[in-house]
């Protein structure tokens, strides 16, 4: 008969792919007999953090997109009253947080509605994901928590739904930390990395049929996650990955680990044929983390899928031959993580020591097959200057992007930047951080957060203007009247003359790019003294 999990997903409008973490734990329950819901607040009016894709559109980093063309809209009904009529319905035994960082504190808000249903009815709850991974004594600190699961959660939940229905002693499951009265009794040892070929495919059924839906390049699309990989092989400082291998280091598997081609395919041709997906998303760190073997197997399964897909990667894993290739069987947009335009800040701060002129030269390829990319930028960084950020924005001058996005430095929990920015005094360890907020998490006197946030306002301006208008853009970073009113003139402009048209056939490349206005400027450099053009 199995036990009842309820799933609590905090999120916001904006971040509109659904959770593919979510659906496999669903997936993998069901099969072992349990039942399984969800409650997702993310098309509901909740006032926590921004709207992270609306952002996007509102600082010119992506093509303008109406959710509302696919009857998309945010809900009118009250969470809280939804919230305790599922839970009265469903009856869970069992509460599953899966949360970010960044959520964590709206995971607390929901679980503080179900506080007299969990007492009252002796409901355990279980927290996961990466922040619960890397910063579990915070998680289970709360009063509401009592496991966190350390590492991932497939074994880790099958064992304890199983403990839980045939009412044995849960305290030992491995990857759990477990709290009884208000005190940790239990950490429990990690397991090695999980077979990722043993998964099933993943349960979309627990979604609303909205929850498929997703922007790209200004249009709407029914659009699935695909795993191909999980984990990294590079050590980006800002990222999860270095703490993620140092995790599981010495448990006699890699933590990077691919899925099998023949498996790929039955989730895509699934996906396709049932669900009519239009759009694949492949839901990998580095999808071009695989060799010409690899590469050449992915190409000949995908023929036969043919739909429009999207992947990300870093600019040093691309040539000719796989761009060519991947965009002979469907390859529609590319998001390149660049990060920083000062080559020895990236190396040192972030460990990415590609040279900005190999960059440039292999962001020239995409667009030589038809294919359009964007790039990832990040700013705020611990040590980092304004003046250091324009040589960000001077980089991505001399790269012909469709779209350049730019975020803030957010230093979450299990990255090495999280503990450089805690030994340099930035944030003190016990702090929550949020990436869907106007303010950065980290106070720099060199670098003060109105500079960041003039900097990501005026980004993309930077980027596509001549330099005889920096001036004018330079009011545009204030926030006041004046300022605002520039902004707005500029951003018209913007609008009409360099952001690409939504792109209405994603099978037929991007027509429609607008390539970067330098009249009136003299020929780009850097201070290293190297030519990029």
């Amino acid at each position: 008969m199995g036990i009842k999990v309820l799933f609590i997903y905090p999120n916001t409008y904006g971040m509109n792919m659904l959770p593919p973490a979510i659906a496999m734990f669903s997936a993998i329950l069901k099969n072992e007999g349990h039942q399984v819901q969800i409650f997702d607040t993310t098309y509901y009016a909740i006032d926590y953090g921004i709207d992270s894709d609306g952002s996007k559109v509102e600082r010119l980093n992506v093509v303008p997109f109406k959710m509302k063309e696919r009857g998309i809209r945010l809900k009118t009904s009250d969470w809280k009253a939804d919230l305790k009529k599922q839970v009265n319905d469903f009856k869970p035994d069992l509460f599953a947080i899966s949360s970010t960082e960044d959520m964590w504190e709206l995971a607390m808000q929901i679980m503080g509605e179900l506080k007299d249903y969990k007492i009252k009815n002796n409901i355990p709850v279980v927290a996961g994901g990466v922040f619960a991974t890397f910063a579990p004594e915070i998680c289970i600190k709360d009063k509401l928590v009592d496991l966190v699961c350390v590492g991932e959660g497939e074994n880790a939940l099958i064992d304890l739904c199983n403990k839980i229905e045939s009412k044995e002693d849960y305290s030992d499951v491995t990857n759990l930390w477990v709290k009884k009265d208000g005190k940790i009794i239990k950490k429990n040892s990690i397991s090695k990395p999980v077979d990722i070929n043993k998964n099933p495919i993943i349960d979309i059924s627990l979604f609303e049929e909205n929850r498929l839906y997703r922007p790209m390049a200004g249009k709407i699309y029914k659009m699935m996650p695909i795993e191909t990989i999980r984990g990294c092989p590079f050590t980006c400082r800002f990222c999860n990955s270095p703490d993620q291998m140092q995790l599981y280091k010495g448990l006699g598997s890699n933590f990077f680990r691919k899925k099998k081609m023949d498996l790929v395919y039955k989730e895509l041709k699934y996906f396709k044929e049932v669900h009519k997906v239009e759009y694949n998303y492949f839901w990998a760190d580095t999808f071009l983390a695989m060799n010409k073997k690899e590469l050449e197997e992915f190409c000949d399964m995908y023929k036969e899928i043919n739909l429009p897909f999207w992947m990300q990667t870093r600019p040093e894993t691309i040539n000719d031959y796989n761009i060519k290739k991947l965009a002979e069987v469907g390859l529609h947009r590319i998001s390149f993580g660049v990060e920083h335009g000062n080559e020895e800040f990236r190396a040192k701060i972030l460990d990415r020591r590609w040279k900005n002129k190999d960059i440039i030269e292999r962001l020239k390829i995409p667009h030589k097959y038809g294919v359009a990319f964007s790039v990832n930028n990040i700013t705020g960084f611990p040590t980092e200057t304004k003046k250091l950020a324009f040589d960000t924005i001077e980089l991505n001058r001399h790269i012909e992007a469709d779209n350049a996005n730019i975020y803030t430095f957010v230093p979450f929990h299990g990255t090495p930047l999280r503990r450089m920015c805690e030994d340099l005094g930035l944030i003190k360890p016990e702090t929550i951080t949020k990436c869907l907020t106007n303010s950065p998490s980290i106070i720099m006197p060199q670098y003060p957060p109105d500079e960041i946030e003039a900097i990501k306002k005026c980004f993309s301006l930077y980027v596509k203007f001549p330099k005889n208008r920096w001036k004018e853009i330079e009011k545009a970073e204030k926030n006041d009247a004046e300022g605002n009113k520039i902004y707005q003139d500029l951003k018209n402009e913007y609008l009409e003359k360099y952001m690409p048209k939504p792109d209405a056939d994603p099978h037929g490349g991007v027509d429609d790019f607008k390539h970067l206005d330098n009249s009136n400027d003299s020929k780009p450099g850097y201070k290293d003294g190297l030519d990029y053009h």
